[in-house]
């Protein structure tokens, strides 16, 4: 058994049901009740209260027009896989009693699949396309507590916030970039609490494993892909140069040892590559060749802490310089004072948020930096690239102590640097 399922095999689904409704009543009316609930669903309980939901009617649902979503399914990655995950959920032979639904990152539904009849039921709750999924919205559900506790969480019943959701279970678990751990979307199987199995939890971890091996292989056959159309090019070039995809995945390189990925290339802005230096991207057919520009490799990057966070990178030529979220800023920060030694996930995390807890984030965090700066951030632990020479400016005073990004973080490793540097 799934170690999230809401029921053990040989429950009685009814009086469950019963129990969980008593158990609803009672906490949400401010009473003690007689059983308590999973810590998980406690918790999510608790979020919606704070936001004002209402546990006897059905919270606004505001579902995008289907032009949005058409967007949004274009750019998910998702939907490569998404004949994969029909797949696996219509071979159950019961698949006519359930929706298989996927959403994007956000918590929007953006594919749903299953019977008619069940489909209807399910308009009923507003559960369409279009549909924003969360906690915030719709209370607790499988799906927008699986976004609010980054795991996979099943529910029966009348563990579910609003009443209108009690004759349902849902059953959910996030699908991440098998590449870079980034969170995709949320894979739900969703049906009359009565129909539950105890191996639904199984279906959706193994649909989702399936889909995590299929993006990954979709990436690698892309490269390849990559390889083999640029072959005729690479063969006449001679000298340093990467071939890489639209995201800077690295599909072949010579006289360059470099890991896996670079920033994303784009045509305005030339690229800094610990090895190659300031380089500038060559548009091909699917996708860039990069080659230095001059004979300079080392590269410096500046980080500035006054107004909004901004990296100039200095390459033996003219500067390229890209603003940076706070988190952004805070994670090379801290990596700046780490050192070469740099920080593993679970170091970072714990500078980061104050515990080592939040490893799927922070890996999501640096993989999104990654994405703007490539090379420059290291992997493996997490430091500044070799050939990289990071420095930090902070305003008229100088210090670290006395900077005000600083003081103003709320990430515990940021405001100890403040704290180590302050004045007296």
């Amino acid at each position: 058994m799934s170690n999230f399922s809401a029921i053990r095999p040989g429950t009685d689904l009814s009086k469950h049901a019963r129990d969980l409704a008593r158990t609803h009543d009672a906490v949400l009316g401010g009473t003690r009740p007689s059983m308590r609930p999973r810590d998980l669903v406690a918790r999510s309980w608790r979020r919606a209260l704070e936001l004002g939901l209402d546990p006897d009617g059905m919270n606004t649902r505001d579902p995008l027009p289907m032009d949005e979503v058409e967007r949004r399914r274009r750019d998910s990655p998702l939907r490569h896989v998404i004949g994969d995950l029909t797949q696996v959920v219509s071979s159950v032979a019961d698949a006519s009693h359930f929706l298989m639904v996927v959403t994007d990152a956000d918590g929007i539904v953006l594919w749903r699949e299953g019977a008619s009849s069940v489909r209807r039921q399910a308009d009923t709750l507003g559960f369409s396309e279009g549909a924003l999924w969360t906690e915030s919205m719709v209370g607790t559900n499988a799906i927008g507590t699986a976004l609010a506790e980054a795991a996979p969480v099943q529910l029966f019943s009348a563990e579910h916030f609003e009443q209108n959701q009690h004759p349902w279970y849902c059953t959910a678990s996030p699908i991440h970039d098998p590449r870079t751990g980034e969170l995709l979307g949320i894979v739900d199987v969703s049906g009359p609490a009565m129909t539950l199995h105890p191996a639904i939890s199984a279906l959706v971890e193994t649909g989702v494993r399936l889909a995590e091996a299929r993006l990954w292989r979709h990436h690698e056959d892309g490269l390849e892909r990559l390889r083999r159309s640029a072959a005729p090019l690479l063969a006449t070039l001679s000298g340093p140069m990467l071939l890489v995809d639209d995201h800077g995945w690295v599909a072949h390189s010579s006289g360059i040892a470099v890991r896996e990925r670079i920033a994303a290339p784009r045509p305005d802005r030339a690229l800094a590559v610990p090895g190659l230096g300031l380089c500038l991207p060559e548009p091909l057919a699917d996708g860039w060749l990069i080659r230095p520009s001059g004979a300079e490799h080392s590269v410096v990057a500046e980080l500035h802490l006054t107004g909004t966070p901004m990296l100039e990178v200095r390459a033996g030529a003219a500067p390229w310089r890209t603003t940076l979220t706070t988190r952004h800023a805070e994670i090379l920060l801290l990596l700046h004072d780490a050192g070469a030694p740099g920080l593993t996930t679970e170091q970072l995390s714990r500078r980061l948020y104050g515990d080592g807890a939040h490893l799927v984030t922070t890996r999501a965090e640096v993989s999104r930096l990654r994405r703007s700066l490539g090379a420059l951030v290291d992997t493996q632990p997490y430091r500044m690239a070799d050939g990289v020479r990071l420095t930090l400016a902070l305003g008229p005073s100088g210090s670290l102590g006395e900077c005000a990004f600083l003081s103003s973080s709320t990430s515990p490793g940021v405001r100890a640097l403040a704290f180590a540097h302050s004045p007296g």
